[in-house]
């Protein structure tokens, strides 16, 4: 059984990337298809993303601190291991005082 599940995600994943190659042969000129084409990875890796960050700690209060200062942090535009540590420091701070 378990194999019929992983062949049948493969052929998804499959027809996943085949079919725009296969349908789409000349460049898309549409500048709003373009342009919602290439925000199609960010939305995806956000709503993969937010609902783990929100679900990973015992409390919704340190994970929003640790999200507020990941969002402060990056938002000036340190470096990605700056950002993953401060963010995971703030969540163990917070998880002191919050319970």
């Amino acid at each position: 059984m378990t194999a019929i599940y992983i062949a049948v995600m493969a052929i998804t994943t499959y027809l996943i990337r085949m079919i725009p190659f296969t349908f789409f042969t000349k460049k898309i000129k549409s500048r709003f298809i373009r342009s919602f084409l290439y925000y199609i990875p960010y939305a995806v890796l956000s709503a993969m993303t937010i609902p783990a960050i929100f679900y990973s700690t015992g409390s919704i209060l340190t994970a929003a601190a640790g999200t507020a200062v990941a969002l402060a942090l990056a938002f000036f535009g340190l470096p990605l291991i700056v950002v993953a540590l401060s963010s995971s420091a703030a969540v163990f701070i917070a998880s002191l005082f919050i319970r």
